[in-house]
């Protein structure tokens, strides 16, 4: 299976058909329709739903596309770190992790390793702590933010400074906007809006002291929490200082009592990493002292 070969099974796959992906890759659509017959025969089994209008993917092919991706974005990767010139210092450096304010150090060690090295660049992806460990395990990152993520013994750590309080965004109009604060008692019964990783409706459940609680819907991004709670969908749980909700119709009330998270900054145990990875976590250290 060689990368030309995915990527034009990709194509097929975003376009639709084969007519507009032989149209977007400048080749014909004959000679596109072999190679994916072959690659078919290769992988022993179909991998399109052949309709009159539109292809779609069958599961085989939604795992090829899946494991296809991963691997292009592997030797993207790859092909940057090794192709950098060794008289100077470039690259990129990965970096995965869910929302929280404790980014900021990982924020300021990142520019600070830029305004050294103006060449290095850094990518950071958003996901939750089985997404980012799932991609630091294949090698499409080089460091994971996670937010008390259990498991992860078999990684080095390193503690960001921060620590992350929890609140309730709500409507400006909502009884509870008044208030100084919000207590486990103000929201029984209320219906919430929870970020949908893993650990967070557990951790409000026990705060709240156990049981069930009344979960109308997640976020993997908290302005698309935001926005549910403004439209009055509930009471969105998030940490402080993600949303400025000043001059808008949403009010954010920190929980009482306190309920606090912390990051940890996680990567291989025997990574091998870039000059820029090794600068960034430098810096990082410092940063976190």
């Amino acid at each position: 299976m060689e990368l030309r070969e995915l990527k034009y099974f990709l194509a097929v796959a975003n376009e639709g058909s084969i007519s507009g992906a032989a149209e977007a890759l400048f080749i014909t659509q004959p000679s596109l329709s072999r190679q994916m017959q072959n690659l078919e025969r290769e992988v022993g089994g179909a991998l399109f739903d052949r309709g009159n209008r539109k292809i779609t993917l069958t599961e085989r092919g939604k795992l090829l596309k899946k494991r296809a991706e991963e691997m292009l974005e592997l030797y993207g990767k790859t092909v940057s770190e090794v192709s950098a010139p060794e008289q100077s210092v470039s690259g990129e450096v990965y970096i995965g992790g869910g929302e929280s304010p404790a980014v900021k150090s990982v924020i300021r060690a990142a520019l600070k390793v830029q305004r050294e090295y103006p060449e290095v660049k850094f990518r950071f992806f958003s996901g939750d702590a089985p997404s980012v460990i799932e991609r630091l395990d294949k090698g499409l990152l080089d460091f994971g933010i996670v937010l008390d993520a259990e498991n992860i013994s078999e990684y080095r750590t390193m503690r960001l400074p921060q620590t992350d309080r929890w609140g309730a965004i709500m409507r400006r109009d909502c009884p509870l906007a008044e208030r100084e604060f919000v207590t486990p008692d103000d929201l029984k019964g209320r219906p919430l809006i929870c970020s949908d990783q893993s650990f967070a409706k557990g951790l409000i459940s026990r705060w709240m002291g156990g049981g069930e609680i009344d979960v109308v819907a997640t976020y993997n991004l908290l302005y698309v929490g935001s926005q549910l709670a403004e439209e009055g969908a509930g009471i969105a749980i998030s940490l402080d200082g993600i949303i400025n909700t000043e001059n808008t119709g949403l009010v954010f009330k920190k929980l009482e009592p306190p309920l606090e998270t912390h990051a940890d900054v996680i990567w291989k145990r025997y990574a091998v990493f870039s000059k820029p990875a090794e600068l960034f976590l430098a810096a990082l250290k410092e940063e976190c002292k």
